[in-house]
């Protein structure tokens, strides 16, 4: 976005920086507890942390949560705070909801793993099909192994060897997805740990809202499967075009690729994800994170014509590893937790409450970003809401990726952290549960209010 020098996002360098320092020291103040304890408490970390994204958050040093519900954290200090970002979707539903909690409690007295399945595993199945749809499922601990495992199951029946993603798309750490194009090429995305392998002999990528990028790719006939999320959320959040999501099922279709739709994100949608909302078809259907309550847990359903392609091909496969499954997955914990949430949690009362939470969420982000005149926009899918520090609507991974801007971002989630409200760190979103009240939605509005207005000031 071409801008004056002095400005980023229509705000002055020097008013930006004045308040990054001041909102950075006005946190770390708050939390004289937690900097002790992290002097020297997280040394056996490698790098001080357990999980290294957990450094990517802007604030000076991370928080220490001493509890979590609903929709409230509190850290160590005793600083209260809203939550929206809700572990970045995967406690969507809020907090330890109650239902999930109370089956946790059940199963630890009937142990947590023994590689066999239960009765809570058979009504979890039953109860995937009536909220997701017809499909044959398979349970893992992530997103990232649900889709690993579809892409193989892709493979093995199509008997082509790439999959097709869009530029800055995200489906976890799936190597296969690990692409971007550069100058209209597919390339291996720069900066991945270790990498050695060229991806491009796994995978193409694409524009998404562009079909006849998907096109061109199909017509190869080396695409095992298009592997998409039905909205872009890991960047800048990207809508797909009227049209676009019927375009790739009749390319799909007519190409003879699998066509595979990531919810991980999207469940936010509404009842049955943005697949059941808007009449998606799929072939293969994967979510993760919350579907579960919190609890590591992912599911990937196959359409019956296709799970009875897959059990032929297993049948005439040669003995040993598939390369396919983890010890712990679909232990009894996790169908514990998955029954739970279907039945008692994943409710159209839930969503009503998430949707009409969010409108108010949406429109109130709306109304501060006009009248700062800040070049500015607002997405929501959803419990699903992004503020954008860029003119919108976005159309694809690129121009998602060149709306970033990473110093005003920063500045905004510490500041709004101070003032109470915590969003997700890698990017402007956030979410409205079950559990989230209007009074935490007005003060996040207000919090967002009051910083815009020192920042265009």
């Amino acid at each position: 976005m071409n801008q004056h020098p002095d400005l980023i996002a229509g705000i002055a360098r020097t008013r930006l920086k004045t308040i990054a320092k001041r909102e950075a020291e006005r946190f770390a103040k708050a939390r004289p507890k937690t900097r002790v304890a992290l002097t020297g408490g997280a040394d056996s970390y490698l790098d001080a942390v357990p999980m290294h994204w957990m450094k990517d958050w802007p604030m000076p040093f991370p928080m220490l949560v001493e509890t979590a519900r609903g929709a409230r954290l509190t850290d160590i200090d005793g600083n209260e705070v809203d939550d929206f970002c809700l572990g970045d979707t995967g406690s969507m539903f809020g907090h330890s909801p109650e239902p999930v909690a109370k089956a946790i409690r059940k199963q630890a007295r009937n142990g947590l793993t023994y590689m066999l399945p239960t009765e809570a595993a058979l009504e979890a199945g039953w109860l995937l099909t009536e909220r997701f749809g017809d499909f044959h499922w398979q349970i893992a601990t992530t997103a990232t192994d649900a889709n690993r495992f579809a892409l193989r199951v892709a493979r093995a029946v199509t008997g082509k060897p790439k999959v097709l993603v869009f530029h800055g798309c995200y489906h976890g750490t799936v190597d296969d997805a690990m692409v971007e194009l550069s100058n209209g090429k597919t390339v291996t995305r720069p900066g991945l740990t270790g990498q050695v392998a060229d991806l491009t002999k796994l995978a193409a990528c694409a524009e998404f809202n562009d079909l006849e990028s998907v096109e061109a790719a199909l017509k190869t006939g080396e695409i095992a499967a298009i592997l998409t999320e039905p909205v872009m959320t890991n960047s800048c959040m990207v809508l797909p075009e009227p049209g676009f999501h019927e375009g790739l099922r009749k390319l799909a279709t007519k190409y003879g690729a699998l066509l595979i739709i990531d919810e991980t994100h999207t469940i936010s949608s509404g009842l049955g994800g943005y697949t059941g909302v808007h009449g998606l078809d799929p072939d293969i259907f994967v979510v993760g994170k919350c579907v579960a309550g919190g609890m590591p847990t992912a599911v990937w359903g196959l359409r019956p014509k296709l799970a009875k392609a897959y059990i032929r091909y297993n049948a005439g496969r040669a003995s040993g590893h598939s390369g396919m499954g983890t010890t712990l997955s679909a232990n009894p914990m996790q169908f514990a937790c998955l029954r739970a949430t279907l039945a008692e949690v994943m409710t159209e009362a839930s969503y009503a409450h998430m949707e009409k939470g969010a409108k108010r969420l949406y429109s109130g982000l709306k109304r501060v970003i006009e009248a700062h005149g800040a070049p500015w926009h607002v997405v929501r899918v959803g419990a699903r809401v992004e503020f954008i520090c860029a003119p919108g609507p976005l159309k694809n991974g690129t121009e998602a990726g060149a709306a970033h801007m990473p110093e005003v971002e920063a500045t905004l989630h510490t500041a709004l952290l101070n003032r109470g409200c915590l969003i997700a760190p890698f990017h402007n979103m956030m979410l409205v549960s079950p559990a989230t009240r209007k009074r935490q939605i007005d003060r996040l509005i207000a919090a967002f209010d009051d910083t815009l207005s020192e920042l265009f000031a």
